[in-house]
This record gives C-alpha cells, sequence and structure tokens, in this order.
C-alpha cells in the first residue's frame, strides 16, 4: 500500500514508499520505553560505541526501540562474525536479556535481518509501527521514505530495496561486500546517495496524512540529524531523534516515553530517571 499526498512540488503528487503501519502493542507491565536512532556504529567510532554499550548496560527502561541506522553500514547478516560486529551483537544480546530490544532498519543497514535479530535477542520492528503504550499511540519510523522532496534519493532507495538488488548484491563475497562498505564510508558522494540530501526533511503533509490514517498525533523518527520536537496543525506533534557522535561531537540521546509523555534524556540519565 503507498500512501498517496501532494507534496507541493511543480512534478504533481509523491507517496510515500512505505507499506501499511504494523502494530506494536506494549505489555501492560511495562513502565519506560526508549528510543534512540542513527547511532552508526562502525570501528572508527569507538568512543560512539562505547557510550552506546555503557547506555545498554545502565538503562532501566523495560525496553529499547531503535529506529533504523544502528550501524554505519551493514552488508549483510554473514558480516556478524567480523571482529567489530561481534562487539555489537554481544553487547545487543546481553542487553536483550533483561529488556525487550525492537530494531528498526534505516537508509544505512536495511540489510539487517532475522539471522543478525535472532543472535540479537531483537525484535525486527516493521517501519512504520503504530506503537500503543500507556494509553497513547505513535508512530514511529525511520524517516528516510517520508523525505519526499528528495526525488534523486527515493528512486535510489526504490533500486537498492528492490529483490533483484538484493539477490544480486548479497551473492557478492562477503570480502568484497566488506570492501565495498570501506570505499562507501570514503566516499562523500556515494554516502550522499544512501543518506538522500542533507537539506531534505520528513514531508509533512505526508506525514500527517500517515497519522491521521492510524488514528494517532505523535510522530517519532531519526534520520534527519535534526533533534527536536514541534507541534503540526490539527494538534499533531513530531519529535526527531538525534544521531549519535561522541568520537568528532558531543551528540547522544534517549527519547523515553512513560505514561506522563515524552522526555529526552542524556545517556548518563536513564537509570536515575524516575519515571
Amino acid at each position: 500500500m503507498r500512501h498517496g499526498v501532494g507534496n507541493g512540488g511543480a512534478e504533481g503528487a509523491a507517496s510515500a514508499d512505505l507499506p501499511p503501519p504494523a502494530l506494536f502493542e506494549a505489555p501492560a507491565a511495562w513502565r519506560a520505553i526508549d528510543f534512540v536512532s542513527d547511532l552508526h556504529l562502525s570501528e572508527a567510532l569507538p568512543e560512539t560505541f562505547a557510550a552506546f554499550e555503557a547506555y545498554l548496560e545502565r538503562t532501566d527502561a523495560d525496553a529499547v526501540f531503535i529506529l533504523g541506522d544502528l550501524f554505519e553500514l551493514w552488508v549483510g547478516d554473514d558480516a556478524r562474525h567480523e571482529p567489530f560486529a561481534r562487539r555489537c551483537v554481544s553487547a545487543l544480546s546481553s542487553a536483550s536479556r533483561r529488556l525487550a530490544l525492537a530494531i528498526m532498519t534505516g537508509n544505512r543497514d536495511f540489510l539487517m535481518g532475522n539471522v543478525l535479530f535472532a543472535e540479537c535477542g531483537a525484535r525486527a520492528l516493521p517501519d512504520p509501527t503504530l506503537l500503543r503504550a500507556f494509553g497513547q499511540r505513535l508512530l514511529l519510523t525511520h524517516g528516510d521514505a517520508l523525505c519526499l522532496a528528495d526525488r534523486a534519493y527515493q528512486a535510489f532507495r526504490r533500486q537498492v530495496r528492490a529483490p533483484a538488488w538484493l539477490a544480486a548484491f548479497l551473492a557478492r563475497p562477503l570480502a568484497e561486500r566488506l570492501a565495498l562498505a570501506r570505499e562507501i564510508r570514503r566516499a562523500s558522494e556515494t554516502r550522499r546517495q544512501f543518506d538522500g540530501e542533507g537539506s531534505a526533511d520528513v514531508d509533512p503533509e505526508a506525514a500527517a496524512a500517515l497519522l491521521r490514517e492510524v488514528g494517532a498525533t505523535t510522530l517519532v523518527h531519526g534520520h534527519t540529524h535534526r533533534p527536536g520536537s514541534e507541534a503540526w496543525p490539527g494538534g499533531l506533534t513530531r519529535h526527531v531523534l538525534t544521531d549519535w557522535d561522541l568520537d568528532a561531537g558531543s551528540r547522544a540521546e534517549v527519547l523515553r516515553l512513560t505514561a506522563a509523555g515524552l522526555r529526552r534524556l542524556a545517556p548518563a540519565q536513564v537509570a536515575a530517571d524516575s519515571r
């Protein structure tokens, strides 16, 4: 199903390349859910990985939802045995033994699959997902599929997610795919293909239509690296998650949902939060 909305451009209407939202019903016993996204984990960002690992060990939330781009690049689940990937799997599987872990794929790691999720003890979180928790309804998405003004990125997104492209890419030897990932990280032009134009943002009309369709008033997403919260017309609200970068920057944040609503926390606050 495609959600048809006008994008206001001269070339006519566009539509988000999204399936119908899945439903996630939070157990009644839960008291807090943490949302994070855009960690872009890689061996080149050791401080960011260390902070995320410490956060997973520290958080007192009942669940952690990762809304895309957990990894800088993911070339297939057979890469999970690589040294850095093993460290990531270990941290995630350890956390999943004491809390619920759900992972949504993003534009950088859409090749994550069920084998990886099983080893991490994680539930695959479809994009988009309607979350019902604490009497609230929130629409969760990575966000890239709603950046409709970036037509070049949307065409690229459709290309690399087509079954034929996926099968051909995954058929390549792992060493070749890993080498390609290293080249992509070095080439800024290729990285922009995976991310889209930095000026692109979620199309508010498309997002509002999707919210109305599922009877929700709150949108939570990542991808744009523009953290913040804003009110939209019609009583709608969107919350944008931050990316994490503690190597070249000082960005890291958790968005926590409780019965009282949403609250932004530094990773070091997650165990001290009174909920």
